[in-house]
């Protein structure tokens, strides 16, 4: 039986999944076969990137499923090297004609270059081809407050959604709040950190022994309650479902504190501090 996720609307009307399947660094025809396999296990929300390359392999995987295009949303993310205005507007025709898509459903800025300051231009071109038809919603990642507020400031538009790093060793309780308050949704990138063997120590152990799940059944848990949309990775067809069974069981509020409470001030995976990270 397939499993039902719930839903979310952003800004804009559009409705994602609270769990969406992440594709980095899925690739070729193992990587098709992958993501084939995560829709058949009933995700929607497909994230991928220009960055990624593997936008082609999106594509294929759209194509193979039996799953009708409309009922699928598939995410892009604009890189650092295009933000000028034109060069963003091919880059967003490019990523299309790389997956031989008619639009995606998400398009994102992958992060704000503050050294180069074009990300307003970028968003620009972001804004116009959501307007031809290209784009039905569109968002950043890993803009902090000064960068989201500078953006409404300069066009008059709010992004729909921020993806950040946002894992238990890192809650970004400060970014989430003013996402809140400014009706951005949250989407987490890394949901699991480096990978499961970080994530196993007493506290999630015990936690997961207490609910009978795995530990990423209850770190999706812990996003899910949190309010931000997740987009776990796993070629694994066991996994998959594993991922998106966690709604028959909920963490209490001591639960969710003490997973909170794992957060570092250098929590970052890579150190990639938005503030000063350039994405080629």
């Amino acid at each position: 039986m397939e499993i039902k996720i719930p839903e979310v609307m952003l800004n804009d009307g559009l409705t994602l999944p609270v769990i969406g399947f992440g594709t980095y660094p899925l690739k070729g025809n193992d990587g098709v076969n992958a993501i084939v396999s995560a829709i058949n296990n009933g995700y929607r929300l497909i994230d991928s990137a220009y960055n990624y390359e593997n936008e082609g392999t999106i594509g294929e995987a759209v194509r193979r499923t039996s799953v009708p295009r409309h009922e699928l949303l598939i995410t892009s993310k604009l890189p650092g090297r295009y933000q000028e205005y034109d060069k963003a507007v091919a880059a967003i025709q490019e990523s299309l004609y790389r997956a031989n898509l008619d639009y995606y459903d998400l398009y994102l800025i992958h992060w704000p270059n503050p050294r180069q300051a074009k990300y307003a231009e970028a968003w620009q071109a972001l804004i116009d081809a959501k307007k031809w038809g290209l784009i039905r919603s569109i968002g950043v990642c890993n803009f902090l407050p000064e960068h989201l507020e500078d953006l409404e400031k300069q066009t008059g538009v709010k992004p729909s959604i921020n993806q950040i790093e946002l894992h238990p060793f890192f809650n970004q309780a400060e970014q989430r709040k003013y996402h809140e308050e400014n009706n951005i949704a949250t989407e987490s990138w890394s949901p699991f950190t480096r990978g499961i063997k970080d994530l196993e120590i007493d506290t999630l152990q015990t936690i997961a022994a207490h609910h009978n799940k795995t530990i990423p059944q209850i770190i999706l848990r812990w996003h899910y309650q949190l309010g931000a949309i997740s987009i776990p990775k796993s070629a694994s067809p066991v996994r998959q479902l594993e991922n998106i069974s966690i709604f028959d069981f909920s963490l209490d509020n001591e639960e969710m504190v003490m997973i909170s409470a794992l957060s570092k001030p250098d929590g970052r995976i890579a150190d990639q501090d938005p503030a000063v990270y350039e994405e080629f």
